[in-house]
């Protein structure tokens, strides 16, 4: 295992033209395309399932017991819910996020035929006319609107626009880079823990890097709404690292800055093995690290492993502060991310006998203690 010089530039080039691609759960194939052209253009063999889930093969000395690197394309979005007499659409969300980031967000609402553009507000939007009512209004998604910027003042309208129930509504990432490595924007989950990945994938082939066991970089496309890497797995697929976003607030020990790595989530504890096989490599080559546990939170791991995939899962984040909200990480903490997944793609597999799927107790690990 050696470290390898990363593209930094490639990275956040590729970042913000998945930032600027749109893909709301179920409406994520212009994604699906930007991250298999990327593919295409290394050279690294991809499948897509019926949806649209990638997963890429870079092949190594042996193929098995293979192991999978896992980051989600979709982001959080909205949906029509009605169509209403003013002119204006209902909404629900798409994933679990607060309305009240939805507020004054900037939109593209796509319908079958056309797209627009148009702003969330409250319901109660203007001071002028409700003055300090519009402080009161709860937060809510019922409690919010969908303007679309075009001449639109009753359902009729809407109707000649050709707007429908269920048509997707995208939300402007808006993205800032500060000189200082601030990196502000929303959908940072898990555009920037894709970016991480395909740096990676490039650092290895550029470098001719040969692999001691076949690895599996997968993108999925439904994290935000729950079955995430339930698809796409290898069946002899032994461990799964998943790259997402840290839970940076208050009580958390998340930070912007290094790796954090998640014991457990609220599906649960991370495999143990697997889970400090992360931090010794992090020990290793100086990876500047954190340990954390998040309690509102799940990841392509917990859609694997409820789908009934019989493997070790770990998860490896990016410090986000403001997660699902305006977001906010440091390119510090996706420098470090990048290093720790190439050098976890050159790792042995930490089990041999995992390549069976059942198998003797010989070579079965014990923990410490």
């Amino acid at each position: 295992m050696k470290t390898i010089a990363i593209d930094q530039t490639y990275v956040q080039d590729v970042l913000f033209r998945l930032l600027n691609t749109p893909s709301p759960s179920g409406y994520t194939d212009r994604a699906v395309h930007l991250v298999a052209d990327e593919l295409e253009k290394l050279s690294v063999p991809t499948e897509l399932t019926r949806r649209g889930a990638i997963r890429a093969t870079l092949k190594g000395e042996r193929s098995s017991p293979d192991r999978a690197i896992v980051a989600h394309i979709d982001t959080l979005g909205a949906m029509v819910k009605g169509l209403k007499t003013n002119g204006r659409a209902e909404l629900v969300p798409i994933g679990h996020w607060n309305a009240r980031f939805a507020e004054g967000a900037r939109v593209t609402l796509f319908t079958d035929m056309s797209s627009h553009r148009g702003t969330i507000l409250p319901l109660k939007a203007s001071g002028h006319t409700f003055a300090d009512a519009v402080d009161k209004q709860p937060s809510e998604w019922a409690n919010v609107e969908l303007r679309i910027d075009e001449p639109c003042d009753s359902r009729d309208d809407l109707m000649r626009l050709g707007v429908h129930i269920g048509d997707f509504i995208a939300i402007d990432p808006q993205p800032e880079v500060m000189e200082n490595g601030y990196i502000v924007s929303r959908h940072l989950d898990d555009k920037a823990g894709a970016a991480v990945l395909l740096g990676a994938i490039k650092a290895i082939v550029e470098n001719d890097v040969v692999l001691p066991v076949d690895c599996h970089p997968l993108f999925t496309i439904s994290e935000e709404v729950g079955s995430g890497a339930s698809a796409a797995l290898h069946q002899d697929v032994a461990e799964m690292l998943t790259l997402d976003n840290g839970t940076t607030a208050p009580g958390q020990n998340s930070s912007e800055f290094g790796v954090t790595i998640c014991m457990a989530d609220m599906s649960g504890p991370f495999d143990y093995h697997l889970t400090h096989y992360m931090i010794r490599l992090c020990q290793e080559f100086q990876i500047p690290y954190q340990r954390d546990v998040f309690r509102y939170y799940r990841s392509d791991s917990a859609a694997a492993v409820e789908a009934g995939a019989d493997l070790r899962t770990a998860l490896a984040t990016f410090g986000v502060d403001a997660s699902h909200g305006w977001e906010r990480i440091h390119w510090n903490a996706l420098e470090s991310l990048t290093r720790l997944v190439t050098v976890y793609m050159q790792s042995p597999p930490l089990f041999l006998r995992d390549h069976e799927d059942m198998g003797p107790r010989t070579g079965f690990p014990m923990l410490p203690g």
